[in-house]
């Protein structure tokens, strides 16, 4: 079957989200198929974290529409919210809670079988199996970023959001982020924010460049010239001109 043909796992079409008289999207659309890694790249205000809101629930489009996983992500939602995992700036923690009792807390929320067996693995991958009991009031900005990861990562989400996942990170903290990533890969779906043009491109199959809640470019990456791809993203986004 063709990419073509696929039912897409993450879809946008004329997709526009308005704050008050300012438009966050104006006509965003595009498609990636089930398994793709899409990177999004713009400036601040380009409307990328507005585009992974509305596609994660939590911002309603104001015209147009998105679908994730099959799913209108307006009527769909409540189903949707179960199928899908977001990394953000916000690790989405309890800060008086341990590591653990967050990891479990989650996982009965999303109803995970064996959630304490799930939790110790999912602490071990990002190698905070050693605090395991502590409150994570107490983690460094990066150890909160690496059990905001084992959180989005509990339920298997078909697909996974990622708004700057390796800001804050320590070089050691992003490769076992890279060691997760091509882990986990063959089983997901990825949506990813980043300003970091060599990282986005080393991993996605897909790249978008958004300015000015328009989309610049979109094309799969088989097909991009890496340097007029960078000269676009210097020229038209770097000197903010939509």
């Amino acid at each position: 079957m063709t990419e073509a043909a696929e039912q897409p796992a993450v879809e946008a079409s004329a997709l526009e989200r308005s704050f008050g008289a300012r438009k966050a999207l104006d006509g965003v659309s595009f498609a990636i198929p089930e398994g793709a890694f899409l990177s999004v790249f713009g400036p601040n205000g380009a409307g990328k974290t507005t585009l992974l809101k509305v596609l994660t629930t939590l911002v309603a489009p104001s015209r147009g529409s998105a679908s994730v996983c099959g799913l209108d992500v307006v009527e769909g939602a409540v189903e949707l919210r179960a199928r899908i995992g977001l990394i953000s700036h916000n690790p989405l923690l309890y800060p008086d809670l341990t590591a653990e009792e967050n990891l479990l807390f989650f996982a009965d929320m999303y109803g995970v079988e064996n959630p304490r067996e799930r939790a110790r693995e999912l602490l071990e991958a990002v190698e905070l199996d050693h605090r395991r009991l502590d409150t994570t009031r107490t983690f460094s900005r990066g150890m909160l970023q690496r059990l905001s990861i084992a959180r989005a990562l509990l339920h298997r989400p078909e697909v996974l959001f990622l708004d700057e996942p390796y800001s804050g990170l320590d070089p050691h903290a992003a490769d076992i982020l890279d060691s997760l990533i091509a882990s986990i890969r063959q089983h997901h779906t990825f949506v990813m924010v980043s300003h970091d043009l060599d990282k986005g491109l080393e991993l996605c199959t897909h790249a978008l460049i958004l300015s000015k809640g328009r989309v610049v470019l979109f094309e799969r990456r088989e097909d991009i010239d890496e340097r007029e791809f960078r000269e676009t993203y210097r020229r038209v986004v770097g000197m903010g001109v939509a």
